[in-house]
This record gives C-alpha cells, structure tokens and sequence, in this order.
C-alpha cells in the first residue's frame, strides 16, 4: 500500500515542483519512474545473492526501513530534480517484492508454490489496491507531501511487522565466500538452467506493458475530463480497481496452474489482457477506461503468481535470493524503459496508440509461453 500510495500524482507532484536546472518537465516526469527502476534493475541481483547468504528477513528489512528514510524525504524536496534523485536512491535500496519472493518460496512446499506466490499476491496487491486509492484522495485534499509522510508511516510499521512476526531459521545453501565471483557464479548457475531465460522474458514484457500505462494515465484522464480537478482520484480509482481484480484472481489462478500447469494460466491471462488493453484506445469517458483497465487487472492476475511459481519449479533450492533478485532486475528493467517508452509513443501515437502498443506486447507475451515454456507441467525433483 505503501509504495502504491504515490503512483496517481508523481507526473503531477513533479509539474508542481517544477525545475532549477531548465531540463524538461515532461522528461523528468518519465525519470520520476524511470530512475528508481533503473536503480533497482542494477541493485537488486546483488541484494538477491546477499539474501542467499544472510538470510531473506534481513533484506526485507532494509528495503522497509530504507523506504521509510526515503519517502519521508520526498515530502520536503524543493524541486523535481531532487525528487528523481532521491527516486533513484529508493531504487538502490529497496525491492521488497523480490525479497518477500525469495521468503516464501523458501518456505513453501514446491508443489504447492503456486498457491503459496498467489496468496503473497493477494497481500501485494491488496496494498496497491487501497493505496492510489487513497493516495490520490490525498494528494488532491492536502497536497502531495502528506501521501509521502503517510507512505513513510506505512513501510515503518511494515518494517516492524516483519522484525517481530518472522522467525526465520536460516542457514546458507554453501560455504562460498561473498564476493563478486560467488555472485556471478550463482547468477550463471540460475540463469543456465531450463525456461528460466524464457520466464524472465515474460516478466520483462509483462513489466513493460504495465509501466507504459501508469505515468501517461493522469495525463490520458485530464484530456477526458471537463474539469482538471480530482484527476489524482480518477487515477487511483482506476489502479486501485485493476488491483483489487488481479487480487480477486491471483490466488484462483495460482491454485490452478499447481493443478493444470501454469503454462497454461500465462497465455490464457496474455490472451485476455492484451484483447482488452486495444479497445482502451477507444474511450471517451472516464467510467469506460477505469472499467477496461479494471478487467485487464483481473486478466493480469495470472501473469505475476504464474512466472514466480515455474521460477521456483524451474531452479534448485537454497538460490531463491538469487532467483528472485534476477527477476527483480529484469522487472525493474522493464518499469525503466516503459515510461521513456510510453512517453515516446505518446508524442508519436497520442496516449491512445500507448494502450494499443502494450496490447500487442500482450499477444507478443502468448507467442513466447507458447514457444519457450515447456508443455508438460514440471514437477519439483
């Protein structure tokens, strides 16, 4: 909920700080996103191995207490190159997916892995559900400072949470000294084994199509509206609502692919995701998108319980930090590109060709499961 509070206004918290240096307005508010992203994509594989050393509790919490810090900041920046800095300080530091990943595919029966990475998904994207939501109403009855302080609060209590209620009996899966041998080493090891580069791919371009929609959605809805006021609602209204519907489908479509293959549940959630991304190019009210975008949440559920479960199927045990700081990047990867991406096709397409573009990488998604993913369901050693 934390990290989700902001996603409605950042383009808009940037417009009214404003810039000291005369770099564009509209470029800054693709690296509000871009930066932290970028960041992440480079630290989070070597958090990844440290987690495999030292264990998954501690990362989680350095990203939750390290988030605070840093989004009690962000309420006092003075301009919007500040604010991108400090974005890509975030980046640098937290990652609590890929470190709540790597917990519970830890601890969780393999066999049931699926089940286990839909119900973390229901906590995850519950919290991004409620948190535009509010964040947006927020922001446009008291600015965009408070949402940071609350977002600060949010991760702190998180960060507690997770010292007190996790007792976590950890021992190293070996005995090799850290360094960056041992880190590249447990990279090539992951990285060689079978449908682990093809899952990756997945993940990459199911970031991608995600990260182009949200920095141009305030923007998109201002040219929807009659009225400029209460866009940061609008906004979280819509996010919250998509993730509430991955939430509701996460988990079922979890359980399912540990029954019927989770292949299946990435190209089915693909199929129906990109089908329902084209006709948002078409709206002409506000009630219409947030409707669309809500059944493509719903269509997305799939695709992020599905990727972690073949990951932890398709890997050894005891390299989960690994695993999922790998996969952490390659996601982060794709939140850096899209909103340079987005912003690109938005001068040359309009906001509308966006949501055609992430339509067909949607279909691009099916082409790769459909290719690269194994068709008989793998089973843990």
């Amino acid at each position: 909920m934390g990290f989700s509070l902001i996603f409605p206004f950042l383009p808009l918290y940037v417009q009214a700080l404003g810039t000291t240096t005369g770099i564009s307005i509209d470029f800054l508010a693709g690296m509000v996103f871009s930066a932290q992203a970028l960041t992440m994509m480079i630290a989070s594989p070597i958090w990844g191995s440290l987690a495999d050393q030292y264990g998954r509790k501690l990362m989680v919490e350095r990203a939750m207490f390290g988030g605070t810090l840093l989004l009690f900041l962000m309420a006092f920046v003075t301009s919007a190159e500040q604010l991108v800095l400090l974005r890509a300080i975030q980046g640098f530091i937290t990652g609590t997916v890929s470190a709540n990943n790597a917990l519970v595919a830890s601890t969780a029966p393999r066999e049931r892995m699926g089940y286990a990475m839909g119900l973390l998904q229901v906590g995850q994207w519950s919290g991004v559900a409620m948190g535009p939501l509010i964040g947006g109403v927020l922001a446009d009855a008291y600015g965009y400072a408070i949402p940071h302080i609350f977002t600060a609060i949010l991760l702190g209590i998180g960060g507690i949470l997770i010292h007190f209620g996790i007792d976590e009996e950890f021992q190293p899966a070996n005995d090799q000294k850290l360094g960056r041998k041992a880190f590249v080493a447990e990279w090539r090891h992951v990285l060689s084994m079978k449908g682990v580069i093809v899952t990756y791919s997945l993940r990459f371009l199911t970031a991608l199509m995600r990260s182009m929609i949200v920095p141009i959605a305030p923007l998109f809805i201002q040219t929807l509206m009659l009225e400029a006021s209460g866009v940061s609602t609008i906004t979280g209204v819509m996010i919250g609502i998509s993730s509430a519907a991955a939430t509701a489908t996460g988990i079922y479509l979890g359980r399912l692919g540990d029954r019927i293959g989770h292949r299946r549940i990435v190209i089915v959630s693909a199929v129906a995701a990109g089908l329902l991304l084209i006709p948002q190019a078409l709206v002409t009210e506000t009630w219409q998108l947030i409707v669309l975008y809500g059944l493509t949440g719903a269509a997305s559920g799939g695709l992020v319980a599905a990727p972690s479960a073949l990951l932890a199927h398709f890997t050894d045990p005891g390299e989960e930090g690994a695993v999922y700081g790998i996969d952490n990047s390659i996601v982060a990867g794709g939140r850096a590109l899209a909103p340079l991406m987005g912003s690109g096709l938005a001068i040359i397409l309009g906001y509308r060709g966006v949501f055609v573009v992430a339509g067909l990488l949607m279909l691009l998604v099916v082409m790769v499961a459909f290719q690269g993913l194994p068709q008989r369901r793998l089973t843990p050693a």
